[in-house]
């Protein structure tokens, strides 16, 4: 078997891993299966490009090899599972940041010997991989909080960026008709640096899972236009199946948030409504106990959890699992509803749960389980604010007007664990905490659960 042969075969099963461990993420059941199909893919594609005859020293490869995979340890290691989303961006950067620096190096090295069809994958390659990386690292900020979650907008705006776009386009056709004019190249790559922070600085702390994916989606891009100019075919195949995957995630959120693309990019979703200050100061809420809501929730016998971001942020999920034991073993009909963009990603309430180690068969998803709110006892919502805000079908005039939601408003009784009145990521108000048959029960969420054990024990002893 030549050299060549074996390195196509590896990259063939490395292929046949990833299309088959991207099926299995589909999942839960087969999701852990999944992710080792794709790592042991990774292993193979990685050894399959060492074993190319272009390469001459390895040092560089094993040093930077080295390097990488210490930086990804640290992060793997001291990333709480509540910083996934932040987690996610950063690696988008970093991924879309080698991309575009193989570009420009390519250039620096070939730049008048290229043939067009080389230039056009190398510009597409630069111009997505470096707007992903500034667009991810303003994402990482606004999820970490060190930029503010409401939209950055000044007038013009979506003008400015689109004259930026078609300068950016410009700019790479004139390279590609004339490859001398390297001094261009370069500030392409700089305008589309700035192309990236000025498209996620306007979208809403709301939006960003949508534009998480997104960016997801054109590091995919980058990748396989890297593949491309380097002839590599399989940067070619992960990458389309990363774009792939991404762009498609981003429409299945989308539609979950009853929104467009277009709208998430350009609406500045998430902009707090003017009123909402005066909304919340003129209305009234039930608060109650640790040992009320235990006598409701301990004589319910259908509840249904709805588990948010608040959720994840006090690390409730170990807790959560124990009230469900608790009230399983009474026999009471315990399930959970996930929202399709509950959390700050999508999966980020599975993979909590999951952590948690509650049977899969007790999530459902919004579809199957919203018309069942309206024969619950309890709704139990643990840190969950904007997917059970009524006003998503109520109010024409709110930012989330359309929206689908879960029906927890429907149930008999609500209960609302949250540690104060505040909004939720949207910035808008919920209607659902003044209604007649909602109670608040503030404080940690871990601690309130671990609370209401307490209670609910007392109540059987």
């Amino acid at each position: 078997m030549t050299q060549t042969t074996l390195i196509g075969l590896t990259y063939f099963v490395s292929s046949i891993l990833f299309i088959f461990g991207l099926r299995s993420l589909g999942s839960p059941r087969t999701a852990r299966r999944g992710m080792h199909m794709a790592e042991i893919g990774m292993v193979l594609a990685i050894t399959g490009t060492l074993l190319n005859h272009q390469i001459i020293t390895y040092e560089w490869i094993i040093i930077g090899g080295l390097a990488g995979s210490l930086l990804g340890i640290i992060i793997a290691v001291w990333t709480p599972m509540t910083a996934m989303p932040q987690r996610t961006a950063l690696s988008h950067a970093f991924g879309a940041l080698a991309a575009a620096l193989v570009g420009i190096a390519h250039f620096y090295e070939h730049g008048s010997q290229l043939h067009t069809i080389e230039l056009v994958t190398l510009d597409f390659e630069v111009m997505f991989g470096s707007l992903t990386v500034t667009g991810s690292l303003i994402a990482f900020a606004k999820l970490q909080t060190w930029l503010p979650g409401r939209p950055l907008i000044y007038r013009g705006q979506n003008i400015f960026n689109v004259l930026l776009f078609f300068t950016i386009i410009g700019i790479a056709i004139y390279v590609i008709i004339v490859p001398t004019a390297s001094p261009l190249f370069y500030v392409m790559v700089g305008l589309a640096t700035l192309f990236g922070i000025l498209l996620v600085l306007p979208i809403g702390a709301a939006d960003m899972p949508v534009v998480i994916a997104l960016l997801n989606s054109y590091a995919g891009l980058a990748a396989a236009a890297t593949g491309f100019a380097l002839q590599n075919n399989i940067l070619i195949v992960a990458g389309a199946l990363d774009g792939a995957s991404g762009f498609i995630l981003s429409i299945v959120m989308s539609r979950a948030m009853n929104r467009s693309i277009t709208n998430v990019l350009f609406g500045a979703f998430g902009k707090p409504a003017a009123n909402t200050e005066v909304s919340m100061a003129d209305k009234s809420y039930r608060s109650t106990s640790n040992e009320e809501a235990a006598t409701i929730i301990d004589a319910a016998e259908r509840v249904i959890i709805v588990p948010g971001y608040g959720m994840a942020v006090s690390q409730a999920q170990h807790s959560v699992k124990k009230l469900v034991e608790l009230l399983s073993h009474k026999g009471t009909n315990v399930r959970f509803a996930i929202h399709p963009v509950a959390g700050r990603m999508p999966g980020h309430m599975n993979v909590l749960l999951a952590e948690a180690g509650i049977d899969y068969e007790l999530l459902f998803d919004m579809e199957q389980i919203n018309d069942d709110f309206v024969n619950t006892d309890v709704a139990i919502i643990i840190g969950a604010n904007d997917v059970v805000n009524p006003a998503a079908r109520n109010n024409k005039d709110s930012p989330i007007y359309g929206m689908p939601i879960l029906n927890a408003e429907r149930a008999r009784s609500i209960m609302v664990l949250k540690r104060s009145m505040r909004p939720g990521f949207a910035g808008i108000d919920n209607e659902l905490f003044y209604k007649s048959n909602t109670m608040m029960v503030f404080g940690d969420a871990q601690k309130t659960i671990e609370a209401l054990i307490t209670e609910i024990k007392e109540l059987r002893s």
